[in-house]
């Protein structure tokens, strides 16, 4: 826990005070990170920083990095060279004070079958009251915890009896039960049904809106990370190749939009670069006869695709020029 020093001396140099403020808004800060296995490099410079109440997904394909990636910024992993910082401390060396405001929701959990839904909450909450603040009460209450992941009805059962989904929602709860300030999410929604997913997504949006709590999520479900995430960095050979939202994502690759429609009860479709003024110009010369009118923009899947492909291909320098720096 960061100590601060005394007001006055802080109003004395407003500078130091407008530098400590903007470190405070960083939840995640990596620069030239590397992480060498033998005489393999997984990570080769990684370099990025997220926000206080941000929520970021990190997408990229198989052995790209971001497990080994996730693992250093849980404090699992020790980094070959480079800077990181999580919550202002080095996660490796970082104590228990740190730990406590950190949450993880792995793709699966211990499954401490013969406990009960609440009894196992109340349990693991309890290990994080000391180290409750005045800004965070910790744990949350149980009964909002449940209601907040959708299992106040489950209360009592005990896991074994929970069906997947419901074991999934318990995962999340386990994850945040000590109302953590960075939250790490790794598939959240497998056996989500789409109901489920929904309210949970957002869940995800209240935490990171009210409590400004910090999210990196890992998914394949690129949907999802186009729902919930308001940046994506995309990770491929060890390194960042995209970071923006998932619009400046697809509005940057140079992909064409597909225009559709239907008049005098014939359906047309064209691809163009230029949907707009072809949109224009359709209804400059057919006017009210234009129905059923589409127009289909690159989605973030299309352009992770396109842009990983591109990667693998060999282009790996193109793509990086392409798309790094975009809304950091």
């Amino acid at each position: 826990m960061a100590i601060l020093g005394k007001p006055e001396a802080l109003a004395r140099h407003p500078q130091h005070h407008s530098e400590q403020a903007a470190e405070e808004e960083i939840a995640v800060d990596v620069r030239d990170l590397w992480m060498r296995y033998g005489s393999m490099d997984v990570l080769r410079g990684l370099t990025f920083t997220i926000h206080r109440g941000e929520i970021v997904a990190l997408l990229g394909p198989n052995g790209a990095g971001k497990t080994t990636t996730i693992e250093i910024l849980e404090g699992f992993r020790t980094h070959s060279a480079g800077h990181v910082a999580v919550l202002g401390a080095d996660p490796s060396h970082a104590g228990d004070w740190w730990r406590a405001r950190v949450g993880v929701v792995l793709q699966t959990w211990r499954d401490h079958a013969k406990w009960r839904v609440r009894e196992l909450l109340e349990h693991l909450g309890a290990y994080y009251a000391p180290y409750s603040t005045q800004e965070i009460q910790r744990p949350w209450d149980v009964d909002e915890l449940l209601a907040a992941v959708g299992l106040t009805e489950c209360a009592r059962k005990k896991i074994a009896w929970l069906s997947g989904g419901q074991r999934r929602r318990l995962d999340v709860a386990i994850g945040i039960v000590g109302r953590p300030e960075l939250l790490f999410l790794d598939e959240p929604t497998v056996g989500f049904d789409p109901e489920a997913r929904r309210e949970f997504h957002e869940m995800v949006h209240r935490q990171a809106d009210r409590d400004r709590t910090t999210v990196l999520i890992t998914t394949h479900d690129l949907d999802e990370a186009d729902k919930l995430a308001d940046r994506v960095l995309v990770l491929a050979g060890g390194q960042i190749i995209a970071d923006g939202s998932p619009d400046e994502l697809s509005s940057r690759m140079s992909t064409q939009a597909e225009v559709r429609w239907s008049r005098d009860g014939q359906r047309y479709v064209h691809s163009t670069r230029e949907a707009t003024r072809f949109v224009r110009d359709l209804f400059a010369q057919y006017g009210e006869a234009i129905e059923d009118l589409e127009v289909r923009r690159a989605s973030l899947e299309d352009t992770y695709v396109s842009l990983v492909h591109k990667f693998e291909a060999g282009e790996a320098e193109a793509a990086v020029q392409a798309f790094t720096g975009a809304a950091r």
